[in-house]
């Protein structure tokens, strides 16, 4: 069985449900010992949990489970977090979880800054993400990567992992013979302004036509790889331009997206250029390498093309080049041998899928990778237009990130204008810049990771529905709520910690916050963001039921309305951690 932490719901209902099963096998004359008892808890229509473990119990040990089920619910203890507990059917257990429990659990959770979530034993993850092209715009297809990297790396950061970001930045090869070329030929000066300007893609489209217009700059161009590569120190000193002026480009995007890339991060594909021939040495040493019409190849079994044949992962190239792979596969040998890595997270698209199973598998074939390693391919769709086509701008190239990013927070701005024009404009700006940003990330991490999806800047900014706008209105209702709670100068403050549960809307309530640590566990694992999305969504349409169906300011009894206010504030929390680990700010106005 999973082991759970007992303080949580599901954990202290599962060490109650397994007690309870064990006294009835040994009753029945069954040696538990050495047997794993997993209650098989799962959400239910008819009580607030459903165990199915006489199920498989029953099977495994030749029981009739319905008698099982019977026996377990009479051995269940009495004032323990199950108040009651039915069996149903061929021998489901339906259980109602005891108010009093859920009242001490709910104070438990509000003195805990962690919202119950324990820190974890630490483990070394290095999450690879975002990856642009110097002397390249940032694109639409730069946003998944670089949204969901970084809602990786708060998620494991905050639960006690050691996080090593990488920015595996694409800052050789070919190209840049072109590159390094045109920025001589119209001077570091000329160039410094344009590439300052943001427009890096108009740069690298000069260079590209004269490349491909000029026979005498093509030559020139090559001649400036052979002496890039040969660490010719003028144009090493002129490529080094490139990448200082892309990287400060880069970093003014990140800081606009909000994301948690500082630039130590950024860690170019030239980083690993004097590791390549020791790579190729190793996989040699391990008979991993066959020649290929020159180049050098590792063929894994398993791996085939569209005809059956077998598909090669190509180390070197027949002119002595090294390829992506020969990178990627030093890579992974610093970071698991020199970085100490235990979890390695690649967000890279979807087609890259079978270029890392390859990767993976030649790392461990050659030893870089064991067992004590997880390896991982945090793939993701695209971003659609409202056609279903890739998203393109109106002549027919990718949208700029920078551009999406500043169309979302002026759309968020005339949102906030109209439904808030008391505001001052700087309050404004600021709510439309969290609100704009927000609903664009929430859009991405909302949507289940691997599939597409289409940008639709109406439904985003939405305060209806499951959007980051809405979650954070009900957070800022709350808020607004705790400062009229204070102006009326009554009770403690905010309220106790002491919280009844009595009314169904807020046992409906308490039951989902409980299930907060269980689903941080669960997107640890999976970093299926979607599904926290929805569970923060879940919990701000219940909080809307309680505040419609329980009077809180206004509740008759002081003690309720104090309990309902922590009850609130809880909630509040829940929502701004959930939001803050997808990368989204809560603004405290709306």
């Amino acid at each position: 069985m999973k082991a759970r932490h007992a303080t949580t719901l599901t954990g202290a209902l599962s060490s109650a449900l397994v007690d309870a099963f064990g006294a009835a096998l040994e009753e029945l004359g069954v040696d538990i010992a050495g047997h794993a008892i997993d209650p098989l808890l799962q959400s239910s229509r008819h009580a607030d949990f459903q165990s199915n473990a006489a199920m498989g119990l029953g099977k495994r040990f030749g029981l009739p489970p319905r008698e099982l089920a019977r026996l377990a619910r009479e051995r269940l203890t009495p004032g323990g977090p199950i108040a009651s507990a039915e069996v149903a059917g061929p021998g489901f257990l339906n259980v109602t979880v005891a108010d009093a429990f859920l009242s001490d659990a709910l104070g438990a959770m509000l003195r805990d800054p962690r919202l119950g979530v324990p820190s974890r034993e630490p483990l070394t993850v290095v999450v690879d993400y975002s990856s642009p092209n110097v002397a390249k715009e940032m694109h639409v297809g730069h946003l998944r990567s670089t949204v969901i990297g970084d809602a990786c790396v708060r998620l494991l950061e905050w639960v006690g992992h050691v996080v090593v970001r990488r920015n595996h930045v694409g800052d050789w090869g070919t190209p840049f013979g072109m590159l390094i070329e045109h920025l001589d030929d119209i001077g570091e000066a000329r160039a410094a302004r344009e590439l300052s300007l943001g427009d890096l893609n108009a740069f690298y489209r000069a260079a590209r036509e004269k490349f491909d217009s000029s026979e005498s700059f093509r030559s020139r161009a090559r001649t400036r790889v052979v002496a890039l590569q040969s660490g010719d120190a003028e144009t090493r000193r002129l490529w080094s331009v490139l990448i200082e002026r892309s990287q400060a480009y880069f970093m003014e995007v990140y800081e606009r997206i909000d994301v948690r890339l500082d630039g130590s991060e950024f860690r170019g594909e030239s980083a690993y250029n004097d590791r390549l021939r020791s790579v190729v040495e190793e996989l040699s040493a391990n008979d991993l390498l066959s020649v290929s019409d020159g180049a050098e190849c590792v063929y894994l079994e398993g791996f085939t093309g569209r005809e059956n044949e077998p598909l090669p992962l190509i180390v070197r190239k027949s002119d002595g080049g090294f390829g992506y792979a020969a990178t990627d596969l030093a890579a992974i040998r610093e970071r698991t041998t020199e970085l100490g890595a235990n979890r390695l997270l690649y967000v890279v698209g979807a087609p890259q899928r079978q270029h890392f199973e390859m990767i993976f598998a030649t790392a461990r074939a050659c030893g870089w990778l064991d067992d004590s390693v997880d390896a991982e391919h945090v793939s993701f769709g695209s971003v659609l237009g409202a056609d279903g086509r890739m998203l393109a701008s109106r002549s027919g190239s990718a949208v700029k990130l920078v551009d999406l990013l500043a169309e979302a927070v002026e759309r968020a701005a005339a949102v906030v204008a109209a439904k808030s024009p008391e505001l001052d404009a700087a309050t404004r700006a600021d709510i439309a810049d969290a609100v704009g940003i927000g609903a664009v990330k929430y859009a991405d991490l909302s949507t289940e990771r691997t599939r597409d999806y289409a940008l639709d800047f109406e439904r985003m900014l939405a305060l209806e529905g499951n959007t980051a706008p809405y979650l954070q209105y009900a957070n800022a209702r709350i808020r607004s709520m705790s400062r009229r709670h204070e102006r009326m100068g009554e009770g403690e403050g905010e309220g106790g910690d002491a919280v009844e549960v009595r009314h169904p809307a807020e046992r409906e309530l308490a039951l989902l916050l409980l299930r907060f640590p269980d689903i941080v566990d669960e997107i640890v694992v999976s970093l299926s963001f979607h599904r926290l999305a929805g569970y923060l969504f879940d919990l701000a349409t219940a909080f809307s039921r309680f505040y419609a169906s329980c009077p809180v300011l206004k509740a008759e009894e002081p003690a309720s309305r104090d309990s309902r206010l922590a009850l609130s504030r809880l909630v509040g929390r829940t929502l701004e951690t959930g939001l803050s680990l997808l990368g989204i700010r809560s603004p405290g106005r709306m």
